[in-house]
């Protein structure tokens, strides 16, 4: 799975399973700040990710997961091992 692979489908559920405003959705937006993802959201998240990208997600491993783009980086590194 490529990057545009993983930006597509992240960028699609964030749409349609958190309701985000896509407009909302640049690669250097802030996931709670800009895109107002909350500690609900990212259980569902969890769910989610795990579901489409099959991996689960270590919270230590989200600590330095600021931006959008971070965690794009985050997936890929998963996914591509």
């Amino acid at each position: 799975m490529n990057q545009t692979d993983i930006e597509l489908k992240v960028n699609k559920f964030l749409i349609d399973d958190l309701e985000i405003d896509e407009d909302a959705i640049k690669p250097e937006a802030s996931l709670k700040e800009d895109l107002g993802i909350d500690s609900l959201d990212f259980v569902d998240i969890v769910v989610i990710v795990e579901k489409n990208f099959g991996f689960k997600i270590k919270p230590e491993e989200m600590a330095n997961v600021k931006t959008l783009d971070d965690f794009y980086k985050y997936i890929a590194t998963k996914v591509g091992r």
